[in-house]
Order: C-alpha cells, then structure tokens, then sequence
C-alpha cells in the first residue's frame, strides 16, 4: 500500500511539473471540442398520431352472408410493411428527394437514411399508429412524414381490393372449368341414357325391384286366371244339367234389347276408365272390346230370332239357361282376357331374367356418371356462391365505411430542433479535456522522466544516496513562481468560463 501511495504522489507530482502541457492540451480539446459540436446540424422531427376505427356496424349484418375481412390484421401489416423500399422510393418522388439523388450511390444512400430515420409504432389496445421522421429540414420532415401518412390510408384500402381482385378471377376461371365439366357430364348421362333406354331402371325403381314387381304381377295374374277359370267351369256344370222346357207357349221368350244395350253401355264406360290408364294393347281393354263384340254378336242373333219360324230350336230353352250362357261368354272372355294378361306379365319376366346380367353393370354405369354429374354440379354452384362473396368481399374491403382513419395529431412543421443536445455535449468535451490534459501530462513525465527524490533514485539505480541538495529560492524567483501559479489558475478558471459561456449561448439559442 506504501508502495502504491509513492508511486500515485510521484505520478502526481510528474503530472504537475507538465501542468503547462496539460493546461495547452485541456484547451486545444475543449476549443476543437466545442467548435464540432457548435458546427453540428440541428434535428427536426415531427410526429404524426393516426386511430384506426375498425369497429364497424357492416360486420354484424352482413357476416352470414360474406366473408369479413380481418381489418384489424390489414392494418397491422400495412403499418409493418410501410418501410418496404417501393414505399420509401414513392416517398422520395412525392418530396422530390430523387432529383437531388444524381447517381445510383446516391440513390442508396437516400433511402438507406430515410428507412433509417423513419419509425413506426403502434398500440396493441387502442389501435392508434404513429409515424416519426428526423432531419435537418423542418420542412422535409414535415413532407415526408404527410407523405407516409397518405400511403398508409390508401395502403390500408387498396391492400385487400387486389386481393379480392385476383380471388374472383381465380373463382371465374374455376367457373369456366367446371361449367365446361358439367356439359360433358350432362351430354355423357344423356347418351349414356339414349344407348341404354330399354335397360335403364324406371320410375326410381332399381332392376331388382322391378324383377319382384314383375314377379308378384305374375303370380297375381295366374291367380285370378285359375280363379276366373274355376267360375267358367261352374258355369258350363250348371248349364250341362239344365233340361230344355216343353209345353209352353209355343211362341219363344223374346230377350229385351235395352238389357243388353244397358250392359255394353256399362262395359263402354269401364274401358273409357281402363283407357284412361292403358293403351289399347292392355289385356283388360281387349277383353272388354271381346265383350263387347260378342255382346253385339248376341243383339243380332236375339233380332233374327224375333223374325225366326216356330221350329226354331232355341224356343224351348228357359230365360235361366240363357242368362247362363250370357254368364259364360262372360267367364270366357275374362278368361281370355287374363290369359292375356298372365302372357304378358310372363313376357315380362321373362325379358328380365334374360337382362340379368346386362341392367346391373348398366345400372352402376348410370350410377357413376349420375354421380359424377351431381359432383360437378354441386361444386359449380357452390363456386357461384363463393364468387358472390368474393365479391362482396372485395367491395367491403374497398369501402370506407370498415375502417375509418382519424388523424389524431397531424405532421407539423417543427420550429424547434430536439437535437443534437449541445448541452451534453459541451460538458462531455470538458470532460474529456480535463481527462485528455493530465493524461499527456503524464504520458510526457513518463517519456521524460526525472528523480523526484533520494527514495527514487535509490530504488532505480541500486546506490547509496550519500546526500542531498536543497533549493534555495531567491525573492526573485518566488515571487515568479507564485505568479506562474496564478497564471496556471487564471488560465483553467478561464476554461471553466468559457465552458459556462458556450452553455449560456446555447440556452440562448434554444
């Protein structure tokens, strides 16, 4: 610690036989100090405060029918990609930075300091943005930051409208795909169905169902044929054992002609019924023509008997046997008629046993093409839709009524510089004065060093210190050295002046 305390008094003292050079160094610091910081150029800056209202009543009423855009999430990228060079480069045009700019360089250099110097903040809560912008012009500033603000608001509009643009007409084309898809599957389901018309299912019933339906049609008309043939057969019994009558009236039984009139009335009227549900090749509608035929037959036959001689053989019959054979012309013709129709069920059936092979494939062809058809049939018109919302989409993201910018504190131009702080800087020069005068003070007793006592020499050389000579100040020379020490005060008092008049003048000038 002795140790130390002598060297830091020795360094002391070196320092202090340099003061001079210390004192010339301290001033030459400060004088070029000040003058840099005095020939600095003055900051301007301006601020602009921007609140973006995205609450708007459009939301609620139109989301079931559009997709809303997320304009909270627009604004925010804009304000993130406001410093992209194709910005910065408009907003050199629009303050006319780009003409001072005669090189490519130079060009460079302008937009690296503007995207430099411009900052963009913003508010998580409040949604309120602002934009600062720093140079030596006050006007520029001004310029540049109503520059930033003005590509913002219109930023904000047109970021999602070309969007919506290039959605629609990717929607559009899409359209036209699928548009073109559902002709080709209309036109292949179409002759699908014109190649295969006999084999197709009918009425929604597939081929299964209709071979059953066939089926049971069958086993129902060979029922009502075995039913209608047993009611033919008890009427040829009945008939077979009825007797002839002898001994009457000679002169025969006249049949009236309005009961026969009367019933192919009613047969006439059941097959305009049976026409109304059957063609004319329909097993009841020829058995009732049948009928009708021999109906006709019978009137005339019943005419000639009225005009026929006294032997006439059916004379002795009884009005009962010949309602019986009336009966079984009757069972006849509605035996034929469901003989007939058993036939054709048969036919049916038949045909269809005989496409048992050939109506499913066909059946899952129409299937596949059927469905491929609805496929493109569904996507198209949910592409219809979408193109609607798209639409609309890009017409809300247009519109001023989702976002409303309300400029809170527009760009001024700045009267007063913020910087740079000439305050701080004065007094940071005098520090580095003061520190910069010992520090050559020393450095200069270490390049020139001296003995400052007996101790010093006898640690440095190894000797013995025999003795020591004292000094001897005359009048003369004391009074010169107490004069230089107040030069040496007056000379830093006058430092420490000047820094206190650098200071006031720049309060001045604030």
């Amino acid at each position: 610690m002795e140790d130390f305390v002598t060297q830091l008094v020795a360094s002391i003292r070196g320092i202090w036989n340099h003061r001079w050079h210390a004192l010339a160094v301290m001033w030459s610091v400060a004088l070029l100090g000040w003058l840099r910081v005095y020939t600095l150029p003055d900051d301007y800056q301006t601020t602009a405060r921007v609140f973006v209202d995205t609450q708007s009543i459009l939301k609620p009423l139109l989301a079931p029918m559009t997709t809303l855009p997320n304009v909270e999430q627009q604004v925010a990228i804009m304000s993130r990609t406001l410093l992209s060079r194709p910005n910065v480069e408009r907003v050199m045009r629009m303050v006319d930075l780009d003409v001072k700019a005669t090189t490519a360089r130079e060009h460079e250099q302008q937009i690296e300091e503007l995207m430099s110097k411009i900052k963009i903040g913003g508010t998580s809560t409040y949604d309120i943005y602002t934009i600062t912008y720093n140079n030596k012009n006050p006007k520029l500033v001004r310029d540049v930051v109503q520059s930033l603000l003005t590509i913002f608001v219109e930023g904000s509009f047109k970021g999602k409208k070309g969007e919506s643009e290039k959605a629609v007409q990717f929607i559009d084309d899409q359209i036209k795909n699928y548009e073109d898809r559902l002709v080709a599957a209309e036109n292949a389901v179409k002759d699908f169905k014109l190649r295969n018309a006999g084999l197709l299912p009918q009425q929604g019933t597939d081929y299964s169902s209709q071979l059953a339906l066939a089926g049971d049609a069958l086993n129902t008309a060979k029922l009502e044929l075995e039913e209608a043939e047993q009611a033919r057969n008890a009427i040829k019994a009945q008939i077979s054992g009825d007797e002839p009558v002898v001994g009457l009236d000679p002169k025969p039984v006249e049949v009236a002609n309005p009961e026969i009139d009367s019933r192919i009335s009613a047969i006439n009227k059941n097959l305009d019924v049976l026409r109304l549900q059957y063609t004319e090749l329909h097993p009841d509608i020829i058995a009732a023509k049948r009928l009708i035929a021999q109906l006709e037959e019978r009137k005339k036959a019943e005419a000639k008997e009225k005009k026929a001689p006294d032997g006439d053989p059916g004379k002795n019959y009884s009005p009962m046997l010949q309602q019986l054979k009336v009966a079984q012309t009757e069972a006849d013709a509605k035996v034929a008629a469901m003989r007939a129709r058993v036939n054709e069920y048969a036919a049916r059936h038949a045909r269809l046993l005989a496409q048992i092979n050939a109506v499913p494939e066909i059946e899952s062809q129409l299937a596949q093409l059927t469905r491929d058809y609805q496929l493109n049939k569904d996507n198209y018109e949910k592409l219809m839709a979408k193109r609607e919302a798209a639409k609309l989409s890009g017409d809300l993201s247009s519109t001023t009524d989702m976002m409303t910018f309300k400029i809170i504190d527009p760009p001024t131009l700045p009267l007063a510089p913020i910087g740079p702080n000439r305050l701080m800087l004065y007094s940071v020069v005098l520090l580095a004065a003061l520190l910069a005068g010992p520090a050559a003070a020393f450095a200069m007793s270490q390049a020139r060093p001296t003995f400052l006592g007996p101790a010093a020499m006898r640690a440095v050389t190894g000797l013995n210190v025999i003795g020591t000579v004292g000094m001897n100040w005359t009048p003369g020379e004391r009074i010169k050295r107490r004069r230089g020490q107040y030069a040496f005060g007056a000379a830093f008092a006058t430092l420490l002046t000047a820094y206190g008049g650098v200071l006031a003048m720049t309060v001045l000038r604030i």
